[in-house]
């Protein structure tokens, strides 16, 4: 009699290319550590100008010669035409692509702190006309594709929108993503364990029945809190900023940002997400320290003897 083995958590982690020579020199380094605890896939970041863009190609055709790691590449609306995107997706296809994460993108503001308007008057508003693109795109690409198909996520957001009317829009939306292809979900960051079981339960109830899988940082300074919370608009959470102001070292303050984390993690696992996705800011350390806490090497990782037992069992 045949056996189903349970499916283990995924795990994947987030990554920006490098800006400076500095952080070039400590990229292969970032690379092997992430790579040693054999994550899913890799996202690498893009949004903005043609030089970011540029950038985000150079690292996942890295990413694709050199390492063995599994690069899940940024496309956002911003910044360009829908016959430009179209080429772009092509061209990630051509590199060995073989998943995207569809967003609509941030505006690069202006000298007076303001996003910059809408220029080209061909860009795609929503992400959801992304997915849509990207699935044309790949229908034309089925030879290249051997039949297959991309692996297309988008964006959820367990606390609303900044730009949103409301946290029940945001659910419409992710829908609407959905209906236009999308095959999961990675949610923004995220303080309280209880905004993903609401997100998972608000979108239960709108038919949403793609995997959300929870975004998770373990913030180990009050700096880079600060930052994500500019960057996000999510606000953070009192505790946790108490805990890292009141800390007396780095490491303690990494211990205090790993072990929110992982509280956040197995509320979220337990209640049934496939798995989790870390943001690194290209820092291996906390990252590596929160998969540790949570056993997922272990969990994840078959040897070779362990798959020929399972498969002959």
């Amino acid at each position: 009699m045949s056996r189903t083995c349970p499916t283990p958590p995924s795990l994947s982690y987030e990554i920006y290319p490098p800006h400076t020579p500095a952080a070039h020199e400590r990229f292969d380094g970032l690379l092997s550590e992430l790579a040693a605890t054999a994550p899913d896939y890799v996202s690498v970041t893009s949004n903005g100008d043609a030089e970011r863009r540029a950038a985000t190609l150079s690292t996942v055709h890295h990413l694709v010669h050199h390492t063995r790691l599994r690069p899940l590449v940024h496309l956002t609306c911003v910044g360009q035409g829908r016959d430009a995107l179209a080429d772009l997706i092509r061209h990630v296809i051509d590199l060995g692509v073989r998943g995207v994460l569809a967003l609509r993108g941030d505006r690069l503001p202006g000298p007076d702190g303001a996003p910059v308007p809408v220029e080209n008057p061909d860009e795609l508003p929503f992400a959801r006309y992304l997915v849509e693109l990207v699935r044309e795109v790949e229908a034309d690409s089925t030879a290249t594709l051997a039949a297959g198909r991309l692996s297309v996520g988008v964006a959820a957001y367990p606390v609303r929108h900044p730009e949103s009317p409301s946290f029940q829009h945001d659910v419409e939306v992710l829908l609407a993503k959905q209906r236009s292809g999308a095959d999961y979900a990675i949610t923004q960051v995220y303080f309280r364990s209880e905004d993903y079981t609401n997100l998972q339960r608000a979108a239960a109830r709108a038919g949403v029945r793609i995997p959300l899988i929870p975004g998770l940082l373990p913030v180990d300074s009050t700096e880079r809190l600060a930052r994500l919370c500019a960057l996000t608009g999510v606000a953070p959470d009192p505790a946790l900023a108490h805990a890292l102001e009141s800390a007396r070292s780095p490491g303690e303050r990494r211990r205090i940002g790993v072990d929110f984390a992982s509280r956040l993690a197995r509320t979220a696992l337990d209640a049934g997400a496939p798995g989790i996705h870390v943001y690194t800011f290209n820092n291996a350390a906390a990252p590596l320290e929160l998969v540790d806490a949570l056993d997922l090497p272990r969990s994840r990782s078959l040897t070779r003897d362990d798959l020929a037992a399972r498969i002959g069992a």
